[in-house]
């Protein structure tokens, strides 16, 4: 059975939503409720002791681990959390770091993920990072425009349609599986450093999801073929790459390949087997899309729409207040207060909230809410329509990640 097959979520979240305003409402009692206290997942005795990739996905209010053999498979259908720890590198010889770590959190929403699931998600990332001391940055990451950063993480990353069963879906009569129709699309990772890292999403299965960039992965019916069209563009290392999905698969359901290119004319089999007609599928093609998990925006959503800008969030009047401090290139690391929270937008590429050690627990606790209602002010602006989809993050003084380092100090 298909993991999408038959399975219906109750109530599907708005990702153009606020992902964080959930924190205090009833939901939030909720999963303190399930909490119970403590986290089991916090608690295995290596979470924020030792160096590595841990993987959770939110089912019925509770953080469930992912096997490590499923790092990197996500489904649209799920919420996911991700904590990256590394050792902490000296810039002295004489400095002892053997046992520091710096830790990086991701909350991933998949694009039909409940409302249940993305607020666990980003309630359970807040009370991860209190059980590492405040020293994670933070990552609110969309399946359809992940971050660089997240990017990096996976030598291999996959974003496949449905999500786990769950209290938040039922299973519906199951379709019959000869109409099930996969296509999958394989393409370079633009964010990974080793050069033979490769994302493959699964996308809508028609013939315009095809571009000469990529390679794409077909699979129509139980015991079908399996077909892999290449773009006129493709690269080597993504047919290559391609190959290797191909051939787990084959092992999986013993079946056969058939491989077949953009300008060979027996690629219009799965023009039409996608619902394309006879003049589709050669010059009525996309270039390669910059586009992640299938739909959305491009990689590099509101980059350049607008300028720098640095807002403070103080209750040093009495009042909690957001105001514009500084914008364009006179923006820099000087301007950060240490009893105040800030939020940086560095022109599009990311949204920044810096947390000054200092700050009152009032402006600590609100800057999720701050941040969410800038991006849903930006939405309304000319030429801003897909900010929601703008990576937000969140770092402690003291504890600023190099790339936040690089936003602030470089005009």
């Amino acid at each position: 059975m298909a993991p999408h097959a038959g399975l219906v979520h109750l109530k599907e979240y708005d990702i153009k939503d606020s992902n964080v305003e959930l924190i205090g409402s009833d939901l939030d009692h909720k999963v303190k409720h399930a909490s119970a206290e403590t986290e089991p997942a916090w608690n295995d005795g290596h979470v924020g002791l030792t160096a590595g990739l841990f993987v959770w996905r939110i089912e019925n209010f509770a953080v469930v681990p992912v096997p490590k053999p499923s790092h990197g498979v996500f489904y649209s259908g799920d919420s996911y959390i991700i904590l990256h720890s590394q050792q902490l590198k000296s810039n002295s010889p004489s400095e002892n770091t053997e046992k520091k770590l710096t830790h990086a959190i991701h909350f991933l929403l998949g694009t039909h993920t409940s409302q249940d699931e993305a607020g666990t998600a980003a309630y359970k990332t807040v009370e991860l990072d209190s059980f590492l001391h405040g020293t994670a940055t933070q990552h609110r990451e969309l399946e359809t425009c992940p971050s660089s950063s997240f990017l990096a993480l996976f030598p291999r990353l996959t974003f496949r349609r449905g999500g786990v069963a769950s209290g938040f879906r039922h299973v519906e009569p199951q379709e019959e599986e000869d109409e099930i129709v996969t296509l999958l699309r394989v393409f370079k990772n633009p964010s990974a450093t080793s050069t033979d890292s490769a994302i493959v999403c699964e996308v809508e299965p028609t013939w315009r999801s095809l571009d000469e960039g990529d390679v794409f992965i077909l699979e129509k019916g139980k015991g079908g073929k399996i077909w892999v069209w290449q773009g006129g563009r493709c690269s080597p290392m993504e047919k290559a790459k391609a190959a290797q999905v191909v051939h787990e698969m084959k092992l999986a359901k013993r079946v056969d390949v058939e491989v077949v290119s953009q300008s060979e004319a027996r690629s219009r089999v799965v023009v039409g087997m996608l619902g394309g007609g006879e003049g589709d599928g050669f010059g009525r093609l996309t270039a390669a899309r910059p586009v992640v998990g299938g739909g959305g925006a491009s990689r590099s959503v509101g980059e350049g729409c607008r300028g720098k800008r640095l807002f403070k969030l103080s209750d040093e009047s009495g009042a909690l207040r957001f105001g514009l401090v500084r914008e364009g290139s006179g923006v820099s690391r000087a301007d950060l207060d240490g009893d105040d929270v800030f939020v940086l937008d560095d022109a599009g590429r990311t949204i920044w909230v810096w947390e000054g050690q200092g700050a009152s627990r009032a402006e600590k606790a609100m800057w999720l809410k701050v941040a969410q209602a800038y991006v849903r002010k930006l939405q309304g602006e000319d030429g801003n329509g897909e900010a929601y989809l703008t990576p937000i993050a969140k770092v402690r003084e003291g504890c600023e990640s190099a790339a936040f380092l690089r936003a602030i100090e470089v005009a």
